[in-house]
C-alpha cells in the first residue's frame, strides 16, 4: 500500500503590469509536511515575460524568486522568515500579494514523492511545450 500524503502547492507567477493582470507562470512551490518538504522549482522564460514588458528587471524578477527557493530552505540565508515553521513560512508566500510576484490560490492533493509532483507541476504548470 502507498502512503499517500497531503500536500498543498501554488503556483509563482510575475504581473509585469499588475493593472493589466497579464502574467506568466514562472514556478511553483510544494509544501507536504508529512515528509518535512517544502520547496519551489523556478523556470523563467525571458522571452515570454518581454513578450508582456519589454521593460522588464529580469535580474530582479531572478532575485526575487531566488528569494523563494531560499524562505523554502529556511534558515539565516532566508532572513526572518527563516526561522518560521515550515507550514508558516509556506502560508507566508503564498498570501495575496498585488506586486510583479504573485502566487496562485494554493490547491491541496495527495501524492507519493513530493519531489516527483514538484517536477510534475513545473511540467505541467510552468514549462513552455518547446522546452518539456
Amino acid at each position: 500500500m502507498r502512503d499517500h500524503s497531503h500536500y498543498d502547492y501554488a503556483v509563482v507567477r510575475v504581473v509585469p503590469r499588475v493593472e493589466r493582470e497579464e502574467f506568466v507562470n514562472v514556478g511553483v512551490i510544494v509544501s507536504c509536511p508529512d515528509k518535512n518538504f517544502l520547496d519551489a522549482k523556478i523556470f523563467i522564460d525571458e522571452h515570454r515575460l518581454r513578450a508582456l514588458d519589454p521593460t522588464l528587471d529580469i535580474a530582479a524578477i531572478r532575485a526575487h524568486t531566488d528569494s523563494i527557493r531560499a524562505i523554502c530552505a529556511g534558515g539565516e540565508k532566508a532572513g526572518p522568515l527563516g526561522r518560521l515553521s515550515q507550514r508558516e513560512r509556506f502560508h507566508w508566500m503564498v498570501a495575496p500579494r498585488s506586486t510583479i510576484i504573485q502566487t496562485s490560490p494554493a490547491h491541496a492533493g495527495k501524492c507519493d514523492d513530493p519531489e516527483k509532483l514538484i517536477e510534475h507541476l513545473l511540467q505541467k504548470m510552468v514549462l513552455p511545450q518547446a522546452v518539456r
